[in-house]
């Protein structure tokens, strides 16, 4: 491709809406442009990345037996009934009506359609066990829309899903994914780790999370060294710390004017915040109840966990209003669990607590000397946040804390929708039998913007080779010098010849200008024809090392062929 032909459209300034570096430089380097608001159109830089990263997740699903078909992301309300989705998936759902009154969504994921399409073409246990998988555009009404591809309206996913006979197959099906995810995270280059995780809206038993680490991630994982525990911090446990036994003290109903805080309260009573719990009242919209979470002072409620236990909705999940909280008889900033109306809902952290400080559902007032069991009881389950330095789940050492971007997601979904939507097949015995499930997904759009968070530098972008949208750049600095005109033609014509993809820019431009695209764009090899194209020496600089080195054209274009084949 010569460069006078191209659609190259950088940018000297990152515009307003880029706040990471990775959204940064694929608008700058002119792989995407923002239409709206978390929707973008792929330029051609940027769809030949996104081509390759497809490419490579077919070759690693078909090799481990995955069968390709496109399904529409226009599905009925009808389906979503059927699975009991309809109403509990949250406002994320874009839905609309067509002319004649019909409800439809535009798929944020396809759980509902590819259970039909097995329901209805999968009947006999010999076709058992099948893979089958897509590769399209989904669509999800964030509320706030922000990173470029990292959280968008509209994204390019790989969505898998497996059927089974039984859970013994389910195991062997999900961890076949696990080792192909494996595979293809690896081939991309990216630097990642496998955690535990949610289910979320998607539903089942199990799930792990693939994630590229990250310091911009939006998710947050924690691991052991020791023993090689790793979870989404949305689903990882801990092991609770044994308070030192304590003989129980006679509660007591102490004044703490305008004591709010766990800070406000911990200072004025002179305790350690983890001598304090905090009671927070939540709005369960789902079930339609006020409900209490007690966790100890130091400690953040998790949201994820807390809906878990509630078999709720994080979207209908609210903290409740003052006027909520007088309706239970206590008042904000002074809330605890000792005689209050509603569910109550106890971290288990809690329960291992001596004689703490809590509120005392009066202004002004909060109770010293409290205990679990004796003052007030409730639902025990784990409900914290965890954070680094928490003991594993595992083997008790410190974990650590880090940050990663939701690249691919495996899930058990057992038959959380063959059953309802009646996707059986005939067993031996001839009894209609659920198939048993599982759904693998690859965000493809975000992977290709986690690349760039990984492979950047002061410059611009830096492709690995297997995803880069050319592998090499001819920059003649003078395309009028008759030399260097020849020099780039020939090296053009052999590369091209060689399988390379290879540009060469004709552009009528000053070379600073040329290189400075180049870089920004991230192509990994750039060929230097200058001064010396009559002797047939080019200067070949490595955009990864920022290494340039003076080669004889032969050398040069070897180096390039070389790494080329190697990928």
């Amino acid at each position: 491709m010569k460069a006078s032909k191209m659609l190259i459209s950088t940018l000297k300034e990152a515009p307003q809406e880029a706040k990471i570096d990775s959204h940064v430089l694929l608008l700058r380097a002119g792989m995407m442009k923002s239409q709206v608001a978390g929707v973008y159109q792929f330029l051609p830089l940027g769809l030949r990345v996104l081509h390759k990263i497809e490419q490579i997740i077919r070759e690693e699903m078909d090799a481990a037996g995955g069968i390709e078909i496109l399904c529409s992301a226009l599905q009925p309300k009808e389906l979503w009934i059927e699975s009991g989705r309809w109403s509990k998936y949250g406002p994320e759902l874009m839905r609309f009506s067509d002319r004649h009154e019909r409800e439809f969504c535009l798929g944020p994921t396809h759980e509902e359609v590819f259970t039909t399409l097995a329901r209805d073409l999968i009947k006999s246990s010999k076709s058992l066990p099948m893979n089958i998988y897509q590769i399209q555009t989904k669509y999800r009404d964030e509320r706030r829309p922000r990173f470029g591809l990292m959280r968008g309206r509209e994204f390019l996913m790989k969505d898998a899903y497996s059927f089974d006979k039984d859970e013994k197959g389910l195991d062997v099906s999900y961890q076949n994914m696990y080792d192909t995810y494996s595979k293809i995270f690896t081939r991309l280059g990216l630097h990642y780790q496998v955690v535990l995780a949610d289910t979320g809206n998607i539903g089942g038993n199990g799930s792990h999370q693939f994630m590229a680490l990250s310091d911009i991630g939006e998710s947050e994982i924690v691991y052991c060294d020791a023993c090689g525990y790793a979870a989404d911090v949305e689903k990882a446990t801990s092991m609770p710390i044994e308070a030192e036994a304590e003989e129980k003290l006679l509660l007591e109903k102490v004044s703490t004017p305008n004591q709010r805080t766990i800070e406000e309260i911990s200072t004025f009573l002179n305790v350690n915040p983890n001598k304090t719990v905090k009671t927070l009242i939540y709005h369960d919209y789902v079930n339609e109840k006020l409900v209490a979470v007690v966790v100890r002072g130091d400690r953040e409620v998790n949201e994820v966990k807390l809906v878990n236990a509630l078999n709720s909705n994080e979207n209908y999940l609210e903290l409740a209003s003052d006027a909520e909280i007088e309706s239970l008889h206590s008042v904000h900033g002074f809330v605890g669990p000792k005689d209050l109306s509603c569910d109550i809902y106890v971290d288990y952290e809690v329960t291992k607590l001596s004689n703490f400080v809590m509120g005392a559902n009066e202004k002004g007032y909060h109770y010293i000397h409290a205990n679990f069991e004796r003052d007030f009881t409730g639902k025990v389950c784990d409900l914290r946040k965890n954070v680094e330095g928490d003991l594993c789940p595992e083997c008790g050492k410190p974990m650590k804390l880090e940050r990663g971007i939701e690249v691919g997601q495996i899930f058990k979904l057992q038959t959380k929708y063959s059953e309802p939507m009646r996707c059986t097949y005939v067993n031996e015995e001839g009894k209609n039998v659920p198939m048993v499930m599982g759904c693998y997904g690859i965000g493809v759009s975000r992977t290709m913007q986690s690349i760039v968070e990984q492979y950047h530098d002061a410059y611009g972008i830096q492709w690995p080779l297997n995803v880069a949208p050319y592998h090499a750049v001819i920059v003649p600095i003078n395309y009028n010098d008759e030399s260097q005109q020849k020099l780039s033609l020939e090296a053009y014509a052999y590369l091209n010849k060689e399988g390379i993809e290879v540009i060469l820019d004709d552009r009528n431009a000053k070379p600073g200008f040329k290189f400075k695209d180049w870089e920004l764009m991230g192509i990994p090899y750039m060929l230097i024809c200058g001064k010396r194209s009559e002797e047939g020496f080019v200067e070949l600089k490595n955009r990864r090392t920022l290494e340039k080195e003076e080669l004889s054209l032969k050398d040069a274009m070897d180096i390039i062929i070389k790494a080329v084949k190697s990928i």
